[in-house]
């Protein structure tokens, strides 16, 4: 229950900067401060490596809002869905600790957007997350680029993603909702 106070606060924010200060860039990076609280650490009295996870989903509603792109998907009946996700961890964020969330667009392919999340205390990383997004339709099904780029604007000046971001969304996808994909140990 916490994140979803924290996303309320975070949407109400970013919303109120878009009207004060217009839409950002794409390419921007975003920053959020934020505090390590009781109900994110766990028994070793550090965050917990699920609550990154959910922290870093702050960092994707303040970009998405700040640019403009979420009330545009809005419009057009889509929603952003977590196709895989991968964490790293560099030190430990103690309780009460402040930290500043990095967001920032890196690219695209042709079925989904990438992320990067880093959770940092005085300019060093303490973890980083890369994000491979899919945006689809409340009617059902993928939106094509050419779709979301033709409603919401191709962000200009996107760096090409680095080849070991595509391994990495290669390496760890699973089958299409199409296909079986059971469970077999080998």
């Amino acid at each position: 229950m916490n994140v979803l106070w924290r996303t309320l606060l975070v949407l109400f924010r970013a919303r109120r900067r878009l009207r004060r200060e217009g839409p950002i860039d794409p390419n921007t990076v975003a920053r959020l401060g934020i505090r390590v609280l009781p109900t994110d650490i766990d028994l070793l009295r550090h965050l917990n490596n699920g609550r990154y996870l959910s922290l870093f989903d702050l960092g994707r509603w303040d970009l998405l809002t700040r640019t403009g792109l979420l009330a545009a998907m809005t419009r057009q009946g889509w929603y952003a869905v977590v196709a895989a996700e991968t964490i790293t961890f560099r030190r430990s964020l103690e309780l009460g600790q402040r930290f500043e969330l990095e967001t920032r667009l890196i690219g695209h392919d042709d079925r989904a957007v990438y992320l990067e999340h880093r959770a940092l205390v005085k300019g060093e990383i303490y973890a980083r997350a890369m994000i491979r997004a899919r945006i689809l339709r409340r009617t059902g099904g993928t939106v094509p680029h050419d779709e979301l780029f033709a409603a919401v604007g191709r962000p200009e000046g996107l760096p090409d993603i680095e080849s070991w971001v595509h391994d990495w969304a290669a390496g760890s996808a699973l089958p299409s909702t199409k296909r079986p994909a059971p469970s077999v140990w080998s």
